[in-house]
């Protein structure tokens, strides 16, 4: 009104009359970045309009409504409207110091949310309502000593600086909790539904003795909850109070509660619009039955399992209700209202997020089809399969309607890609290997075709290798895939601590694989290999006595055959589910050497708690000879130790061991002594192998995504059923003689690969095992 008021004097003293004039024209004086354009907008005048007091009145609301304007003036030149303007500043930055809490970053976003960004105009009055509502935000986190101060500095051209400086102060402690009114319950038993809590020891982990009003609402619909999926459907918090010590570093927090009567159920109906979908079918995923205790977790279970049934069957949009209709001597009738709403159908799937993975290997995963009716079990399944490529970090679906139309939806992935490779290069000296040279490349996503491709070169005393494998999993449109490998290689064992021998290998394989189901693959395949034994300078007498019955050069033909079964959540770092493997390998009739290998590898894992997850792992394997083969060829024993194995433990050390030799080559006799008598290792024909691993979150991490901590026990050895005739280190299976080892170890998720470090304490050890040891290894998962 002021501003009017200074507005109608200058339009009296401009000389003219208040009477009613027709606009001629219209100047506008004192505009620095508010566009003419933009005012003209605003004034509902134009050339050849009359005005009056009324309309001028009516003129300088509608300018300042918009918020640009600090000072309006109108004045009559003639016939013309001169308007003339004071702007309001603009913002030049906004800078926020002293925030740990709250990142800088969703502080700046919520202020432009409320219209205060750089580049706006600013406003004091929305500078104030920001500061408040900012000290709200921390008061919602517990942190009562929380003060917000704003500083403006002003700049030249009209702008202005504004600085933010938070005192976020501590967070208000829990000193005591107290529900009143609970008298079915003790005190004891509902505050350990509770998240907030009384201090404890484990507080400084669990953070939950710190006061905040999300949690609090959390614990109270938790509560809530609790009672009713005991019976209690009339249960009722009626007050909640949140009292503060004077110097605000805790809090009592009291709660008024209604428990009522328990109640059971008494008649369970389905009403509603159905479609095409039978009551009968319906009634059959109800787990709310008659002459229960009622509970709200099984009524909530039921409207799932209701509108899962209906979004499978293209009812995308269906609803169920249930509503508890208490009735009287402690019985409560259950009404589900469905409504099936139209069939809905898919448009278009659409992907976005995948920068490197190409649409069609998304594509291929897909279950629900474009043009078919829309299926809640067919999208889920299609987001699983994406999860399990171990492709992608974390994978979102979203269904928005299609404009214009009630019955059509779009299914649109969002996925946020993961390193799906590796790549690693050695260069060192050792004592024990010499000069190690070596680089491996694996990628399991070939420029974003789905294909994997491996190729690796190493140089050392022990090895010296070059080995090729490429992988297609889509080699025909049905799903069976091809895959190659060919290797060349020279391992010397006792370069390695294993027993003292030489192989030289070269072979090359061919492998195809095909669905029989969503979760199983069979796969079966060749194998040429051609391997030259040399023995060492003083050879184990398990070694000479093999190669003195079957030579030292083999050329084998095997075939190999698999049944593996995967139902988990992810490719990488699972969290539930489980997988399975069964493989078996024979060198068939016609090789030099006649065997068979068979290895059964399971997983499964556990959800034990929403932050804590149970894994269990087993692998085991059998070989042994047939035919003229007597038993399996040593060099191709299993070994158990190290990584992936048995932690705690020298890699491959685990296991029987070799006799060391008696004599010379010349026959000469050698002291004794002159050998360790428990040998080298030396493996065997059977592998048991177990783990019991709790995974659980890292603290202080914020993307839990790229690690996995775990807890583990291993157990297990190698054995040897069939121990030839020389040797005096062997053993057959025995409980006696498995290992054991408990520790701690983390994976880490790197662009070059998955890095893992663990430390384990073995136990039941021998002499020759190596003991306690910081373990760590790149390239490799737990």
């Amino acid at each position: 009104m002021k501003r009017s008021l200074v507005v109608l004097l200058v339009w009296y003293a401009s000389g003219v009359s208040a009477d009613v004039f027709t606009v001629s024209d219209i100047r506008l004086q004192g505009l620095q970045r508010v566009s003419a354009g933009t005012v003209f907008n605003l004034l509902p005048v134009n050339v050849g309009n009359t005005l009056d007091e009324i309309s001028v009145r009516q003129l300088i609301r509608l300018m300042f409504m918009s918020g640009y304007f600090n000072d309006i003036q109108m004045a009559r030149d003639g016939d013309v409207l001169v308007v003339t303007v004071v702007e309001r500043p603009w913002i030049e930055s906004i800078e926020i110091d002293g925030n740990k809490a709250i990142k800088t970053e969703a502080l700046l976003a919520g202020l432009g949310d409320q219209g205060l960004r750089e580049g706006e105009i600013f406003k004091q009055a929305t500078l104030e309502r920001v500061g408040l509502e900012l000290e709200r935000q921390y008061v919602s986190q517990g942190r009562y000593g929380a003060a917000i101060e704003t500083e403006v500095e002003e700049l030249p051209r009209n702008r202005v600086a504004i600085k933010i400086n938070v005192e976020e102060g501590s967070t208000s402690g829990i000193r005591h909790i107290n529900i009143v009114g609970a008298k079915v319950f003790s005190q004891a038993d509902l505050l350990d539904q509770l998240e907030l809590s009384h201090p404890n020891l484990l507080s400084f982990y669990r953070n939950n003795d710190k006061y905040s009003r999300e949690a609090l609402t959390a614990d109270l619909e938790t509560l809530e909850s609790y009672y009713k999926d005991q019976g209690y459907v009339e249960f009722d918090i009626e007050s909640t109070q949140v009292s503060i010590t004077p110097d605000r570093s805790q809090v009592y927090i009291t709660l008024n509660v209604e428990e009522g009567d328990k109640y059971t159920v008494s008649k369970v109906n389905i009403i509603g619009d159905l479609n095409d979908v039978r009551v009968e079918d319906l009634n059959r995923l109800l787990v709310v039955a008659e002459g229960q205790v009622f509970s709200q977790a099984r009524l909530t279970a039921s409207e799932e399992r209701l509108e899962q049934a209906l979004g499978n069957s293209g009812y995308t949009f269906a609803t169920a209700t249930g509503v508890p209709k208490v009735g009287e001597n402690g019985t409560v009738d259950v009404e589900f209202f469905v409504e099936a709403n139209k069939r809905t159908y898919v448009r278009r799937i659409s992907f976005s997020g995948n920068k490197v993975t190409q649409d069609e290997v998304m594509r291929r995963e897909m279950r629900q089809m474009e043009g078919g009716w829309a299926s809640a079990a067919q999208i889920d399944l299609s987001k699983l399969r994406l999860e399990r490529l171990g492709y992608f970090r974390g994978v979102n679906v979203e269904l928005p309607e299609v404009a214009g139309t009630d019955d059509q939806i779009d299914v649109e992935f969002e996925v946020e890609e993961q390193p799906s490779g590796s790549i690693s290069a050695t260069l060192g000296y050792s004592q024990g290997y010499g000069l190690i040279l070596g680089g491996n490349y694996q990628e399991n996503n070939v420029l974003g075709s789905g294909n994997s491709l491996g190729l690796g070169v190493s140089y050392s005393k022990y090895q010296k290798s070059v080995n090729f494998n490429y992988f297609n999993p889509f080699y025909t449109i049905d799903g069976i895939s091809r895959g190659y490998n060919m290797f060349v290689r020279r391992l010397d064992f006792d370069q390695r601590n294993i027993a003292r021998y030489t192989t030289d290998s070269y072979g090359i394989g061919l492998n195809f694989g095909l669905p029989i189901g969503e979760t199983q693959r069979l796969s079966f395949g060749g194998l040429v290999e051609f391997t030259d034994i040399t023995e060492g300078a003083f050879p184990a007498q398990e070694i000479s006595e093999f190669l003195a019955v079957n030579g030292n050069e083999a050329l084998n033909y095997k075939l190999n055959m698999s049944w593996s079964s995967s139902e988990l959540n992810r490719g990488m770092f699972p969290t539930r589910g489980r997988s399975q493997s069964l493989s078996a390998e024979i060198a068939i009739p016609g090789s030099d050497l006649q065997f068979y290998k068979i290895v059964y590898d399971g997983q499964i894992y556990f959800p034990l708690t929403r932050s804590l997850t149970l894994r269990l792992r087993t692998e085991l394997g059998f070989g042994d000879g047939y035919g003229s083969t007597s038993g399996l060829p040593f060099y191709e024993n299993f070994y158990s130790g190290g990584f992936g194995s048995i932690r705690g433990f020298e890699t491959s050390t685990l296991g029987p061991r070799t006799t060391p030799p008696t004599e010379y080559a010349d026959g000469t006799p050698i002291p004794p002594g002159f050998f360790p008598p428990r040998g080298d290792p030396f493996g065997g024909n059977l592998l048991i192998e177990t783990s019991l691993e709790i995974i659980f979150p890292l603290p202080f991490v914020e993307d839990q995504r790229q690690f996995r901590p775990v807890f583990f026990i291993d157990a297990g050895n190698v054995f040897n059923t069939n121990c030839p005739s020389v040797s005096t280190n062997c053993f057959d299976f025995d409980m006696d003689h498995m290992r054991y080892s408990v520790g701690i170890g983390v994976t880490y998720l790197s662009g070059m690969g998955p890095m893992t470090f663990g430390f384990a304490k073995p136990f039941n050890t021998q002499s020759f095992d190596e003991e306690e040891r910081f373990q760590f290894e790149l390239g490799r998962t737990f």
